[in-house]
């Protein structure tokens, strides 16, 4: 007998707490239980272009997303079937030659700036969550990521947030919130909405193994 298995879409702008809040739910569903995708790990391979013309991509934008490989991949686990994850390095702005399995779980969760945008996807999706923080906040975060973990500089953060990170999220990001089920203001840091959505979704995951 096949397996009913959950899929839960988390989508918001860049620094909103998303991935915090997707990796909470994996921990407090049950590592065993529930196989994690990021839309990022997705981005196309623009490795023809120099990395100085990489750098300049509007990595924003949906057509960034090598959407019928990540399509696929939820569709090879929607029918119990391991997949191998591509891994993007961000310092060379284009995906490595590195893989990681995910195993077929019962709950699988997207998460991502895209994780609401594409018609497709949604569709997909049992249950479409946004999460909800305040810009400023979000920038910090982003600045702080980047330059600590992505070995950027000052400038060249505020520069792709000014061109492409800003005006896609008012064109594509921002309006995906209409496409959500539940609305998470400030993810992980709102710890009662955290707690009662988990509760929420385990309830949900429960229900869908046992059907």
């Amino acid at each position: 007998m096949s397996t009913r298995r959950l899929f839960i879409g988390i989508g918001g702008g860049s620094g909103s707490g998303k991935s915090t809040f997707a990796r909470r739910l994996q921990r407090a569903l049950g590592e065993e239980t529930v196989a994690l995708l990021e839309t990022d790990s997705y981005y196309r391979d623009y490795s023809n272009l120099s990395l100085k013309e990489r750098e300049h991509l509007n990595f924003d934008h949906p057509d960034a997303i090598d959407w019928g490989r990540l399509l696929n991949d939820l569709r090879e686990l929607r029918d119990g079937h391991a997949i191998e994850q591509p891994v993007y390095d961000y310092a060379q702005h284009s995906p490595s030659d590195a893989t990681v399995r995910v195993e077929a779980k019962p709950v699988v969760v997207v998460e991502g700036i895209h994780g609401l945008t594409h018609p497709e996807l949604r569709d997909m999706l049992d249950i479409r969550i946004f999460v909800d923080t305040e810009p400023d906040i979000r920038f910090i975060r982003r600045l702080r990521r980047d330059i600590l973990d992505r070995d950027r500089s000052i400038d060249t953060v505020v520069e792709q947030y000014l061109e492409t990170v800003r005006p896609m999220y008012v064109d594509h990001i921002a309006p995906s919130r209409r496409h959500a089920h539940i609305i998470l203001p400030e993810g992980s840091c709102n710890e009662l909405g955290v707690e009662l959505v988990t509760e929420a979704l385990a309830a949900r995951a429960r229900a869908a193994a046992e059907g």
